[in-house]
């Protein structure tokens, strides 16, 4: 502790410790006497408590000691953005806590976000994934508040939400919560960073949680090239460590050499979180003096945040060293798809604040207009895409990427996609300097203008964004805007940064699933690769390169606006929906003058209404080819738009086409009326055709490697959607179609057509009829008939019935099967169903979270929600696990009778803590115009046109009494009603019969049997390390290999001897000569209603009342449909008045 803190510091802890005990005396009326007298020592030694003072010789600059010298107070004004209301301040503690203060008047929610400046390069090489371990457990419960879910307990019930991350070198912790809440989230927030209680009873189980987190990512191909990237760093350096962590590195490794993690982990919180590395940013609404009040409890409750004065340790040189250049890494990815990468180590550029030397070369060096890297690597037909920019920017070291998609073409020509690349490098060196800094002042320009008309976001995300900058070397004053402004043109910075990008000083990526001969495996991921040196020829070829004269830099953008004139209103009160200001046969415009935000931006949105773009998979998918050629065409004319902060948006739906301009209105027009023009008169490629259907397919066949449980959502979808075609039968379409014939097909999309769009923003009503009369008289359509213009219907579930559909997943590597548990409820139109299925969603969705993933260990992926279908309404749980689906099915059913019962025990306190929650939610106010438009746009794309329903809805959940709801749950919800509609969703691993084998056994049998042969020094953790290791090991290979790799893996971690002994055990549990235990069975101390008996005989047999669906045509064949969309109001009453 700081010399400087009084010890009277220390009796306030003491104190907190007596009011804890008080807490748990309270239910205890025996106990009367000692409660007053922790109260009595409570109220008289609280006011006298007094916090830490600063030291004046330890001020930083440009900060004041406050008159109470509890904290100082930066002095110089903070840079913002003109766009923004908000006030701020910047203070310190006296234990060197950094915070900045907001005060937001037009904010829904309060918020703050705390970033500690440690990561997974900070894990000990024995702990890997200490970090994000104590990321998740820090969540579990304080001193000052034990009970492990209080938090997100409290949150929930407030409206709020939080969550954390943890990265590189930071640990990021955020929240946002309703106003008058924020001091009791503060409160809780604090205690993680002063007593978190870490129990020993959650480490197992949050082991276990970042393990199933882990698993979740293991055929995710981002993850495993970044894994795969760090294993083959400099193994002296941390950043090469392993940083999710599983159960190999957070309980075998460290058992196995003996130690204990629960203790680490107190450990590297003891000499980690410390106050003096710490950014704190807090957001609060309303109240008088707010940034007082604000000022007041964080010195309050972070005051006492021990500060170690820790200087965080700066790893010793570069990931990257002279024994890692030059090489070229192969490896083979899970999905289907074709990069080469270039790596270049460079300098830790945060100190470069004010030049952002590496910002300017990612921008020319990834602008994809005529001249760039992109352009001529298309033109060749080797490449769809390209990126560049600074990775993994750490004190220290950061990384510089190229990264090209090829396609397959270009991956044969990889060699020469890079010498292309090196090429545009070589030009840049030899740029004439009027350009560079033409081009240069361009993008300075185009910072400002954004930085100037920001606008807000969600307050948790911009909280938690905030916190991490404060982590940057930046002035105090520039901590808001640093992030955004380029200030100065510094002409020998980029000379130096080029220095960098040199062929000697580079390593090269290769990923393809056409790669063989791929010697090794990573060893976390599983990754096959294959690393040797870059081919000599190539890094000939690269020390000279000859430009190609097609090469150039980006030239003049026309579309950096210069017109920002928003003609604000003062004391306008804001509309409360678009008006219709043209209803014909034809078209239907929306139409808003932004009179909320005030920035010179325009939102337009135009549906593009044709039957035959849906109407078969062959039409969809020439419809899909045909918006995909034009948007690859455009990419040169429209890519300067974007950099300027306009854009646009151009793709299919099942009902047409929808298109989009989006950005600064100056230039919106013309922008809008070119792509309409490429668009009506497109001229197909044949040689980009053939690029752009190669990677549709890819596309296709990709989307069935999807995570479980986005395919249970595909799956679950294609089976209430009316018409909806499967990816199987676009695949079975593509091949047949060539490029003649989409060339045929579009202009008949065009041919009868009904318009609806919305302009909203800073445009006159002139503008808006202007914009669409460019639609009408560019795509020259004629009127669909009326019965052409009715919408999809959805299946609707017969009452009393429940139906599974069980699918394989198609990954055979993928070790996760899910579920999606779906129930039917009621209309969506009927405002009282809305009402009632929202705020069950609302009291659902932290108790499902804390008892089936937290307390059950079901899974890291756990969550439910209430949604909206055409016609009808659901309730949705879902759980991605390793575990079988239909045991998950019968735990979310104890889960939902238990809801039951946690309704019918709310006082009415908690009962309207929900509601108030839900309707404050619901009354959030949009944080930008984009926000409002889409807001806007859902309304008009679902055809109803209820802009009032959030009013409507807020009306009835005021009048909603406990009795109502519990009644509609017991009816509709209630997994024993008689009524309730369910279908569950059962995409099940490949591996499903592998791993149920392998979760059977009973480890503790197994080791008893083992020690009874003499071999003792074998230990249960042992035992089950090596069982984790082989479901990962064992998945999507032959029975034959499976046995194989069973041999592999258990000797090489137990040892030959005994492992031989353990696979002849293994052997006869596994064909069930010795008894195994079932271990998904539910922990015994956990909230369900069946006895141990019934546990046994029912949770992994699915409820005979269940229906199986083993033909989907049929199934919906047999179904009802609900109603289509429909207006629910006459449209003449949005007319204009």
């Amino acid at each position: 502790m700081d010399s400087n803190i009084s010890i009277d510091l220390v009796f306030y802890n003491y104190l907190w410790y007596c009011y804890n005990i008080y807490d748990r005396l309270s239910k205890q009326p025996q106990n009367s006497l000692l409660k007053q007298q922790i109260l009595l020592i409570w109220n008289s030694q609280l006011p006298s408590i007094t916090m830490p003072t600063i030291i004046a010789e330890n001020l930083s600059q440009n900060f004041v000691v406050s008159s109470d010298k509890t904290h100082s107070v930066f002095n110089i004004p903070i840079e913002k953005s003109e766009n923004d209301d908000r006030e701020y301040r910047l203070i310190k503690l006296a234990n060197e806590l950094e915070i900045l203060l907001i005060h937001d008047p037009k904010t829904d929610k309060s918020a703050a976000s705390m970033d500690v400046h440690v990561g997974d390069i900070h894990d000990p090489a024995d702990l890997q994934g200490l970090s994000h371990f104590c990321e998740h457990l820090l969540f579990l419960g304080t001193s000052k508040y034990p009970k492990e879910n209080d938090y997100f307990e409290y949150l929930n019930k407030h409206n709020g939400h939080g969550n954390a991350y943890t990265s590189a070198e930071d640990t990021n912790y955020y929240f946002e919560v309703g106003h008058e809440f924020l001091e009791g989230a503060l409160d809780r927030f604090a205690q993680f960073f002063i007593h978190p209680l870490f129990n020993a009873d959650c480490t197992e189980r949050e082991i276990r949680a970042v393990d199933s987190e882990y698993k979740g990512y293991l055929q995710n191909d981002d993850w495993r090239k970044l894994q795969l990237e760090k294993s083959l760093c400099n193994p002296n350096h941390p950043f090469s460590q392993f940083g999710v962590g599983n159960l190999e590195s957070l309980k075998e490794i460290p058992l196995k050499l003996g130690l204990d993690v629960r203790e680490e982990l107190m450990k590297h919180h003891k000499k980690y979180y410390s106050s003096n590395i710490m950014k704190l940013a807090v957001k609060i609404h309303y109240f008088e003096e707010p940034l007082d009040l604000l000022n007041k409890w964080v010195i309050e409750k972070f005051s006492e945040v021990e500060n170690k004065s820790l200087q965080i340790p700066i790893p010793d040189g570069h990931p990257i060293t002279k024994n890692e250049l030059g090489n070229q890494i192969s490896l083979k990815p899970v999905r289907d798809q074709h990069y080469v990468e270039i790596t270049f180590p460079i300098p830790d550029q945060s100190s470069l604040y004010e030049t952002k030397p590496f910002g300017f070369l990612s921008h020319i060096i990834g602008h994809e207009e005529k001249g760039s890297i992109l352009s001529l690597l298309k033109k060749k037909g080797w490449a769809n895409g390209l990126y560049s920019g600074p990775f993994y920017q750490c004190k220290g070291f950061e990384l510089f990427k190229i990264s090209i998609e090829l396609t397959e073409e270009g991956f044969g020509h990889y060699e020469e996609v890079v010498e292309i690349s090196f090429q545009f490098i070589n030009m840049l060196r030899q740029l004439d300097p009027k350009e560079q800094e033409r081009v240069f002042k361009e993008v300075q320009s185009i910072k400002a203008i954004n930085f100037k008309f920001q606008e807000k976001s969600w307050s948790s995300y911009y909280v938690a964004g905030l916190s991490r900058q404060m982590q940057r070397p930046y002035p105090r004053e520039w901590i808001l805007s640093s992030p955004y402004l380029t200030r100065k043109y510094d002409p020998a910075s980029i000379a130096e940064g080029l220095t960098y990008l040199r062929w000697d000083n580079c390593i090269l990526t290769l990923s393809s699933k056409l790669l063989g001969e791929l010697d090794k495996k990573e060893r976390w991921f599983g990754t096959e690769y294959k690393i040797e040196p870059i081919n000599e020829k190539l890094l000939k070829t690269l020390q000279s390169p000859t430009l190609h004269p097609e090469l150039e830099v980006n030239p003049v953008n026309e579309f950096i606006p210069s017109n920002f004139e928003v003609n604000k209103q003062e004391n306008t009160k804001p509309l409360e929906h678009p008006y219709l200001i043209k209803d014909t046969k034809l078209s239907r415009l929306w139409y808003k003058k932004d009179d909320r935000f005030w920035v010179p931006k325009v939102e337009a949105y135009f549906m593009l209404k044709t039957p035959i773009s849906y109407t078969t998979p062959l039409h969809h998918v020439k419809t899909q080819l045909y918006v995909n050629m034009v948007n690859d065409s455009l990419t040169e004319f429209s890519y300067g738009a974007s950099i300027a902060g306009l854009s646009y948006y151009f793709d299919s739906w099942r009902e047409g086409i929808i298109i989009a301009v989006l950005g600064y209105n100056h230039k919106a027009t013309h922008l809008l009326e070119k792509i309409l023009e490429r668009v009506k008169n497109f001229t197909i490629d044949p040689k980009r055709f053939a690029k752009i259907k190669a990677k549709l397919k890819r596309s296709y066949q990709n989307r069935l490697l999807n995570s479980p449980t986005s395919l249970c959502s595909y799956y679950a979808s294609y089976i209430i959607g009316q018409n909806v075609w499967t990816i199987q039968e676009k695949l079975s379409v593509l091949d047949q179609i060539e490029y003649e014939d989409v060339q045929e097909f579009y202009p008949k999309l065009y041919r009868h057509m009904f318009f609806e769009g919305i302009v909203h923003g800073n445009a006159n009503k002139s503008d808006a009829f202007e914009m669409m009369e460019i639609v009408e008289r560019t795509l020259g359509s004629e009127e669909l008939l009326p019965s052409q213009l009715i919408s999809d219907r959805s299946t609707l579930l017969p009452v009393g019935k429940k139906y599974a559909y069980f699918k394989e997943v198609f990954d055979k590597k993928e070790i996760n099967s899910a579920i999606h548990y779906c129930v039917q409820v009621g209309d969506k139109i009927d405002p009282q169903v809305r009402a009632k299925l929202y705020l069950v969603g609302q009291i659902a969705s932290e108790p499902c979270f804390n008892q089936l993933r937290t307390k059950e260990q079901l899974g890291y992926s756990v969550y439910c929600y209430s949604n909206e279908l055409v016609g009808a309404m659901e309730f949705r749980v879902v759980i991605q696990s390793e575990k079988d689906t239909i045991y998950l099915e019968n735990r979310i059913e104890e889960f939902l009778k238990g809801l039951q019962e946690t309704i019918e025990s709310f006082s009415d306190k908690e009962y309207n803590r929900h509601v108030n929650a839900l309707i404050e939610r619901n009354l959030e106010n949009d944080k930008n115009l984009r926000e409002e438009t889409r807001r806007y746009w859902r309304i008009i794309y679902s055809g109803y046109y209820e802009f009032n329903r959030v009013k409507i809805d807020t009306e009835y959940l005021r009048e909603l009494k406990k009795s109502e709801l519990l009644e509609f749950y017991k009816t509709y919800i209630h997994p024993k009603s008689s009524t309730q509609k369910k279908i569950s969703i059962h995409l099940r691993s490949q591996n499903t019969k592998l791993i149920n084998e392998l979760n059977s056994i009973d480890v503790k049998k197994l080791h008893e049997l083992i020690s009874s042969q003499g071999f003792s020094d074998v230990t249960v953790e042992d035992l089950q390390g090596t069982i984790d290791t082989l479901k990962i090991q064992c998945v999507g290979l032959e029975q034959d290999e499976i046995e194989s790799v069973k041999t592999d893996v258990i000797v090489t971690k137990i040892g030959s001897e005994v492992g031989m002994k353990v696979l002849e055990a293994l052997g006869e549990m596994m064909n069930g000569l010795i008894e195994g235990k079932e271990n998904q069975m539910p922990n015994g101390n956990l909230e369900n209603k069946l006895d141990d008996s019934q546990k046994e005989k029912d949770e992994h047999k699915l409820s005979d009342e269940n229906e199986i669906i083993d033909d989907i045509i049929l199934f919906k064949t047999k179904m009802g449909l609900g109603p289509a969309p429909y207006p629910l109001f006459p449209l003449t009453s949005f007319y204009e008045k």
